[in-house]
């Protein structure tokens, strides 16, 4: 679930910071849904509406992001690392949207 929320915040905002360890797991699953939004059927709609925790993100995913990767054939997102973090010295990082 943590997974699915952190997927739903990426396409929602653009971007989340969040460890990089968690970052490069999720970066697959995000670009599948962004996938899943580019073929545009039935079917793709209802496994993204699956994933995806929010009906408006799914909405976003199948208008505006399909649109915008239309030509591109992958690589979707990128992974900027920003350093520890103060409390527990993990790796930050930014997972977002190109």
């Amino acid at each position: 679930m943590m997974f699915r929320t952190l997927v739903t915040d990426l396409l929602k905002h653009g971007h989340v910071r969040t460890t990089a360890a968690k970052a490069r797991s999720i970066r697959p699953m995000a670009e599948k849904m962004v996938t899943l939004g580019k073929s545009g059927t039935l079917h793709s709609r209802r496994q993204a509406a699956a994933f995806i925790t929010e009906d408006a993100v799914v909405r976003t995913v199948f208008d505006d992001l399909a649109e915008r990767y239309r030509d591109r054939p992958g690589g979707y997102t990128r992974i900027t690392k920003l350093g520890p973090r103060k409390g527990d010295a993990s790796e930050m990082a930014v997972l977002e949207l190109v």
